[in-house]
């Protein structure tokens, strides 16, 4: 299919959508560093600019509108969040789009938190902004762990399906479990995610593989947990800004935080894919990033669909 991708960010969902064969035409955001992030590794459909400020006919026609819009006024991680956040106002950006290209189908994605603020009310009325688009709109909550994702990372997905199409989106079954019940594989954990990686402190040629020296102070708060090497990574999370202070878990050895390699590793993102800017700026890219993993779960399943003509 042919995907245009909004808010693209460093590419987690985009590279989730290639991996299941899909053709990503035009991509966007507004993070400079996120933007050089795409380029090095996905391609130079992107464009760096306001979302507003793209007119519909810029963006060329496409089967998919696909959207991790920012969660920063939903996210529970957000203790200030509230309904009147403008930031909550972004995803009417994709409506915009959706409305005017009117692609068969679109997804979008999003924090768990986004269900329950002003106790549902908000989702609600996003669910109901898709629906009148003239979308049967169908979502769930999915663990990013069920995928083979290190890291017990839980996300709203939505998806739409233009009502004039005669198919049926089915959410990806779990290829994961965390006992690695029902015939499944065990939750991938976070030591055996990152075995394959060399001390950053070490002499080594892999991109990114650089920590920030800010003073681990295990006191149970976010980024100052201890985490069980036997278990999946907690959510990586994207607080903070460039000038420093961004949140960052602490390896497994409790010794000093995760590289940003080791913390894209969590994320799913390959060793190779490569990151711009500095160590505050990779980690935001990371934590803001859908895994490419959870990614590429819920993008194989337009791949049964076929329309009238066999395409």
């Amino acid at each position: 299919m042919r995907v245009v991708s909004l808010f693209s960010g460093a590419g987690g969902l985009d590279l989730g959508f290639k991996m299941a064969g899909h053709d990503v035409v035009w991509a966007n955001d507004l993070y400079e560093d996120a933007v050089h992030t795409y380029q090095k590794n996905i391609g130079d459909h992107i464009i760096l600019e306001d979302v507003r400020k793209i007119s519909a006919d810029e963006i060329p026609d496409c089967d998919i509108v696909i959207g991790g819009f920012p969660c920063q006024g939903f996210s529970v991680a957000n203790t200030k969040r509230h309904i009147g956040d403008e930031r909550n106002e972004l995803y009417k950006q994709l409506i915009r789009v959706i409305e005017d290209k009117r692609p068969k189908f679109f997804l979008a994605e999003n924090v768990k938190g986004l269900t329950n603020l002003g106790k549902g009310e908000v989702f609600k009325m996003i669910l109901s902004d898709f629906e009148h688009l003239g979308y049967k709109v169908l979502y769930r909550i999915l663990n990013a762990a069920d995928y083979g994702v290190p890291q017990t990372r839980l996300r709203v997905i939505i998806v739409g399906v233009r009502r004039d199409i005669d198919w049926e989106y089915e959410f990806p079954k779990a290829t994961h479990s965390q006992d690695g019940r029902d015939g499944l594989s065990a939750w991938v954990n976070v030591s055996d995610a990152l075995k394959g990686l060399p001390d950053p402190d070490s002499e080594n040629n892999i991109p990114n593989h650089t920590y920030s020296k800010y003073k681990l102070n295990i006191n149970g708060y976010i980024g100052h947990r201890l985490l069980d090497p036997d278990k999946p990574a907690p959510t990586v999370t994207a607080r903070g800004d460039n000038r420093g202070g961004v949140v960052i878990l602490p390896h497994p050895n409790g010794q000093r935080r995760m590289s940003c390699r080791e913390l894209a590793t969590v994320q799913s993102f390959p060793v190779d894919y490569e990151f711009a800017g500095n160590n505050s700026s990779i980690y935001r890219q990371i934590g803001n990033a859908v895994p490419p993993l959870l990614a590429y779960a819920v993008a194989k399943q337009f791949n049964e669909y076929t329309d009238s003509k066999g395409v």
